[in-house]
């Protein structure tokens, strides 16, 4: 059950508890809507724990590439090249 269900059940939870007055027989609805928003809870608590968890970031285990830029330009001035001396 991911983030979104886990808010499903607190909103239902919270419907149940509060905005309705329907009675059922053997049924009792403030207690099951307080179960379901605890659930809920602890289904958020869960997923944000280990969401934590999986976003380590990991360094590279090769370097990257490094460009000096003095290696790479090169003066055409017919001095610099050898052709001028």
């Amino acid at each position: 059950m991911g983030l979104g269900g886990c808010i499903i059940l607190i909103a239902v939870g919270a419907i149940l508890t509060f905005a309705t007055d329907w009675d059922m027989q053997g049924v009792n609805l403030d207690l099951v809507g307080i179960i379901f928003m605890i659930v809920g809870l602890i289904g958020v608590t869960t997923f944000s724990s280990i969401y934590r968890r999986r976003r380590v970031v990991v360094p590279p285990t090769t370097p990257g590439v490094m460009d000096d830029p003095a290696a790479h330009h090169h003066r055409r001035d017919g001095y610099s090249d050898g052709y001028g001396v």
